[in-house]
Order: C-alpha cells, then structure tokens, then sequence
C-alpha cells in the first residue's frame, strides 16, 4: 500500500483530498498545526488504521521528522482574502508568507529525500487582476506585489518558483496546479469566502454582503470535481514539471452567485454593498483546455447541484 502526505490536510480541500484517498486504499499522513485547518475535519478518520495526524507546523518542519511516502500534496496556507475574517492570509499575513516558502522549502526536501512525487497546490490569485480573459497558464499575470494581497499571491508564486527549481536542479518529480474557486463540504462557516458568506448570511435571512457592485466575476469548482484534478495531476504519467489550472469555467458574477443561494434556501435576505477592497480582481475564469488534454479532466457537477450541496451541509453544522 503506497502513503501520501497531505500537508494542509486539515483544511477545506486537504481534508477532503484525505477522505478521498483513504477510499482510494492509499494510506495517509494528515500534516497540519490547524491554524486555519479544523481537528474535526479529520475526526472521524482517526480511527482507521490506514490514517494517522501529526499536529506539526512545516515552517519549523526538519524533513527527517517525517514517515516514509510515496507521495505529497502541499495544500498547506490561509486561503481566504477577506480581511473581515480571523482565518483569512489578510489575519496571517507572515505565516502565509513563510508557509508557501520556507514550509515548501522543507516539503520539497522531504520529498526529494523520500524520492516522492510532489503537487504544490498554487492558486488562480497568481494571476492577480487579469488583463486576459480566460486565463491560460501561459499567462504571467497582474499582480501588485506590494498590496495587502500580496502576503498570498508573491508567496504562491515563490512556491511555483521554489519547486520549478527542484524539477531542473534536482530532477524532482513534482509538478503545479493552480486552483481556481473551490466550495463544498469542510468550508469554514466563518472563513469569509463568497460563497460560505452567502450561504451562511442567506439561512440567517441576514443581509448579504456583497464587495463592489457584484459585477466581478468568479469561476466556482465543487470540491469532489477539484479532487479528481489534483489526484489526475499527481498520478497521471508524463506531468512532472507541468504548471495546471483546475477550475470550473462556468463564469457568474458575484450579484448571480447570491441570487442563485438567496433561491436555493428561500431566503428573505437583501443585499448590501460595500466598497470593493483593493486588487480586487474583476474576471476569474480559467483555461482548462490543458487539464483536459492531458488528464481528461473537466469539472462535472454544475453550479445550482454543487450549491444545493453545500447549502445542505451549512444546514446541518
């Protein structure tokens, strides 16, 4: 039986990437201090003899702490941009810098170690306020690298960097997907993403907060199409060195992304407009036509099912 390590493996996608792949009969290593990750993500796993939780932070990480694998997924940072939230890189700004660094640093030389295959989970932030539309991953992007959103988007660009360098230096078998707007079960109720604000505000029947005039646009993947692209990425042959977009291209406006959960839960809910914060991107959509070449991968489960889904588990928490 092959291990994987999922660093991050606590959170949102990392919890769900474990479940995933404990059904898929691999055995897992589960990494994360639960700074922004939750211990009852994982909870119920921790019974099975095939899973096992090392509470760790990696930025202090020494690669020899850790079990022997096959492979890594590096999912872990804060995520979230909204600077309303406690959980979000806005809160931990160091941190998210140091985890997508030197954290990537310390991962990259357990694998190179352990001579594991390596996914570096980056992100579509990389493409800041994009002058193009959709966005291919030949695309270098717009970012201001001195603006408050920066702490994440020059981290996961130096972590796109950092392990493109141990692919050339060191013949590393590691490759990098850029995620695009995920949701799904394991969202944080209170991690200040659109689309559990939405939810969250609509079931209360409290105002929604929309940023702007809601014209800006977003591409949303639910969680268990994002899983089959990540482990399509780290299993499929010929990706080593690769540079991926894993996204749902169905573009909405963040004005239809309320309207769609306001109509999902039967909320009386308005909406209330605040000022847009800055670098703010107005278009997300991704190029997927290279996702779908080489690892036959497009997403599946359309935007009203993969809400339904999500208002449902938001219901039960």
């Amino acid at each position: 039986m092959q291990t994987i390590l999922v660093a991050g493996g606590a959170g949102f996608i990392g919890s769900n990437l474990c479940h995933f792949l404990l059904q898929k009969e691999y055995r897992v290593i589960c990494v994360d201090n639960f700074l922004t990750g939750e211990k009852e993500n994982v909870s119920s796993l921790l019974g099975n003899e095939n899973f096992s939780l090392i509470e760790k932070d990696i930025i202090s990480l020494h690669p020899g702490e850790l079990p022997q694998f096959d492979y890594l997924f590096h999912l872990a940072s804060p995520a979230s941009p909204n600077a309303k939230s406690t959980r979000s890189y806005v809160a931990y700004p160091i941190e998210t810098l140091l985890v997508n660094s030197k954290g990537t640093h310390n991962l990259l030389e357990a694998s190179r170690k352990n001579n594991a295959k390596f996914l570096f989970a980056s992100t579509s932030e990389i493409y800041g306020d994009p002058a193009v539309s959709p966005q291919p991953e030949s695309y270098f992007g717009n970012v201001n690298p001195v603006g408050v959103r920066s702490v994440y988007d020059e981290a996961k660009r130096f972590g796109e960097a950092i392990t493109s360098a141990y692919v050339r230096k060191f013949d590393l078998d590691g490759r990098i997907v850029r995620i695009f707007n995920t949701y799904g079960p394991n969202m944080r109720a209170d991690d200040g993403r659109v689309v559990s604000n939405f939810i969250i505000q609509a079931l209360s029947n409290s105002p929604i907060t929309i940023y702007g005039e809601g014209s800006q646009t977003r591409s949303f993947c639910y969680i268990e199409d994002m899983l089959e692209g990540l482990t399509s990425a780290m299993f499929t042959e010929n990706t080593k060195g690769e540079v991926i977009n894993l996204g749902n291209p169905d573009e909405r406006t963040i004005k239809e992304i309320a309207d769609i959960i306001k109509e999902l839960t039967g909320s009386s809910s308005d909406t209330v407009n605040e000022s847009l914060p800055p670098d703010d991107p107005k278009e997300r959509k991704p190029d997927i036509s290279k996702a779908n070449r080489l690892l036959s991968w497009q997403p599946k489960i359309n935007l009203s099912e993969g809400l339904q889904k999500t208002v449902e588990y938001f219901k039960k928490i």
